[in-house]
């Protein structure tokens, strides 16, 4: 059996090291969220913990009278990460976990959200959020949930005797045959008396109860047998009941008999639908245990995840050149992963085109052309069927991307100059633009149309990105500042000027609350928007001419760049430290950028080439 089988991926039983905040603590005290496989896994690792495992790697350890360097301490803890993870490649899926599985606008799948949905705040214990629910959704087949609470009661009451509590909760017609099981609720109750021998309550409980529901006797001579009991010494002596088994047994037999036409009218009843027990939050570790097994690197002990907002990444530092990407005539200015899933790669360069590469394979899947100048920047929507690139020849195309076919849609043509970036809204419908003439605009993909212009900057606007939410614009400039747009008014809210060079790059974290930005001031920083504070600086690279060097997040905590010097740079976004140099290219590095669901850094080059890059377990994590 692979390995991967044998892991056991109860993601809420696990006990091993893992944590969710892969450096302890984000850059401003919180959390830093899903991305947490760096360092506080490793300051939890022990070798118990690794005890059994078929690692190629093995943690380094210092002499104990030798003093350790809080750099050593820190490249001990990477390798003992990387040794907790064992690389499977990407892994084919036949089904992808889109539309097509199943209509979410259908009736019957909207209310089996809401039974799920319903159960998990019966069993928390939300009793007013539920029936709110309820109410708004009103979907009769919840009156079965509703019921449970009476039955439980019928059943007590029954077992106990109680038989005044079982005709009040007969009033509620629990049932549609009530009659029937009343019926015998009112046998057992005679029989009782008859066994007590308390003949004349027994004679007026079958004058008064038993008698007006005769004709739901179970067999032709039952009632009659009744009659009989009360001139025998033993309830035995009648025909009917020689089989009977006392008192208790009688009573365990009459509760089961109601649970079962209880469950037998639930599920005839008209929109009624058994709920399994816990099944929201059997799906959701479901669904958490197929995004660990779907990941590129396997944990070698089980992850406890503590979130459920965010994909789980297997964030590894890379060591190595995974794939190259050769084909281009002219410098890569820019790569980017198509859509979320990542599995292919779209580059555009210098020698006017863009191409779309198997992420997987290195492969050129398809190479697009039509742009009369260089290409500046690429983007993609979500989904991945529609590519965008950015060009020196002042326009902007918009490509419909397809396995095996793309083909160009659009063509947007209001800028003055060259366009150096391109970033689709998070919910895909529009795209917005800057470049050379210092404007930014926000097209409508749907009618190819600018439908708001943004004017402000000094010179030329070298990036545009949507926060999060996508209703602010971010933009870098030339001019050295960074400035947010509110999307309705139109309005720049704030304005950041404290770079010394001009900015080339900006990007944000996946809740909005940090921005990095890139300067050809030699250094990328981060910044706190909600203070608008800069917290701390990422140097040792090299950005002070090349257009345009780019720096951005690999999750929420490592900051990854490009380097005039060829070199691709990962920072740790908490504190600031190199952790990671990446010699591979021969050329300015542009940018690198990150794929959680591929778990792969790509970059791209002025050697004409873009890489990827990974954890080789073959070779040392570090140099040297």
């Amino acid at each position: 059996m692979d390995e991967s089988h044998r892991l056991r991926l109860s993601v809420e039983d696990s006990a091993g090291p893992w944590t969710s905040s892969a450096l302890s603590e984000g850059p401003t005290g919180a959390p830093a969220g899903g991305d947490a496989v760096i360092a506080s896994e490793a300051r939890n690792s022990t070798d118990a913990e690794l005890g059994g495992s078929s690692s190629s790697l093995t943690v380094p350890s210092l002499p104990t009278d030798v003093q350790t360097s809080p750099d050593d301490t820190r490249r001990s803890s990477l390798i003992t990460v990387a040794a907790n993870q064992y690389h499977v490649g990407n892994q084919n899926k036949t089904v992808r976990p889109n539309e097509d599985i199943f209509n979410a606008n259908e009736e019957h799948i909207k209310e089996d959200i809401v039974r799920m949905v319903v159960q998990y705040l019966h069993d928390g214990g939300y009793h007013a959020s539920k029936m709110t629910l309820l109410d708004e959704a009103n979907v009769k087949s919840y009156e079965r949930e509703e019921r449970q609470f009476e039955i439980r009661r019928m059943r007590k009451a029954v077992l106990d005797g109680d038989w005044a509590e079982v005709d009040k909760l007969c009033t509620k017609t629990l049932m549609k045959n009530h009659k029937s099981f009343l019926y015998a609720v009112y046998k057992q109750q005679y029989l009782e008396y008859v066994e007590h021998h308390e003949i004349q309550k027994a004679f007026t409980h079958l004058n008064k109860r038993l008698k007006p529901l005769e004709h739901l006797q179970t067999t032709p001579n039952e009632f009659k047998d009744l009659c009989y009991l009360l001139t025998v010494k033993s309830t035995l002596d009648a025909p009917s009941f020689k089989n009977w088994d006392g008192i208790m047994p009688a009573r365990e037999k009459l509760a089961e008999h109601f649970q079962n036409m209880v469950d037998f009218e639930n599920a005839d009843r008209e929109g009624s639908v058994y709920v399994p027990p816990q099944r929201l939050l059997n799906m959701l570790r479901q669904a958490v245990a197929y995004q660990i097994e779907s990941s590129r690197y396997h944990p070698r002990i089980a992850p406890r995840v503590t979130t459920l907002l965010e994909d789980y990444q297997s964030l590894v530092i890379p060591n190595a050149v995974r794939s190259s990407f050769v084909g281009h005539k002219g410098n890569v200015k820019c790569v980017d992963f198509i859509g979320d899933e990542g599995l292919s790669l779209l580059t555009g360069s210098s020698d006017n085109t863009c191409r779309v590469w198997d992420t997987e394979t290195g492969d050129c899947q398809a190479v697009l052309e039509g742009h009369t100048s260089r290409i500046w920047d690429v983007a993609s929507n979500k989904s991945g069927t529609i590519l965008a690139s950015a060009s020196g020849d002042a326009t902007v195309r918009l490509w419909d991307h397809k396995p095996g076919k793309t083909h160009c849609l659009s063509t947007l043509e209001d800028s003055c100059g060259d366009v150096y970036s391109v970033k689709f809204h998070p919910a895909g419908r529009h795209v917005v633009t800057g470049g050379y003439d210092k404007t930014v605009r926000l097209y409508d993909l749907e009618r190819s149309v600018v439908v708001k212009s943004f004017l402000g900057h000094q010179l030329s606007v070298s990036q545009t990105i949507f926060n999060p939410l996508g209703n602010l614009i971010v933009t870098g400039s030339k001019d050295n500042t960074i400035k947010f747009w509110d999307i309705v008014s139109g309005l720049c809210i704030r304005t950041i000027t404290s770079h010394l060079g001009e900015v080339t790059s900006v990007e944000m974290t996946s809740n909005g609350t940090l921005l990095l930005s890139s300067s050809k001031d030699n250094s990328n920083r981060l910044w706190d928007i909600r203070m608008l504070r800069p917290i701390r600086k990422f140097k040792g690279h090299q950005n002070t001419s090349k257009n345009f060097v780019k720096a951005g997040f690999a999750g929420d905590a490592l900051v990854v760049g490009g380097s005039e010097d060829g070199i691709v740079y990962i920072w740790d976004a908490a504190k600031g430290d190199i952790l990671q140099k990446l010699r591979g290219h021969s050329g300015v590095v542009y940018g690198a950028v990150w794929n959680p669901r591929q778990a792969l850094f790509a970059s791209c080059s002025d050697d004409r080439t873009a890489k990827t890059w990974w954890f080789d377990s073959s070779q040392p994590l570090f140099e040297g």
